[in-house]
């Protein structure tokens, strides 16, 4: 069964982000270094960018390979 590309970015941000919201993620980071905020706010755009553009079988590909790494 093929997920849909707003599931992977959903499994994505749980595999990177665990619970939290990205938002809310940047803000603690912004919270202890504004100069490391930055950076997370361009992490968090740069990572929208690419679940939007690539393929959905390729994040698919990408997200079971991620998981697969975990569980190693």
């Amino acid at each position: 069964m093929s997920l849909s590309q707003a599931e992977l970015q959903q499994l994505l941000e749980r595999l990177i982000f665990d619970d939290e919201r990205p938002e809310e993620w940047v803000q603690d980071v912004w919270e202890l270094s504004p100069t490391l905020g930055e950076s997370a706010v361009k992490l968090l755009e740069v990572f929208r960018a690419v679940v939007e553009c690539c393929p959905d079988e390729r994040l698919e590909a990408i997200l079971h390979s991620l998981y697969a790494a975990q569980m190693e």
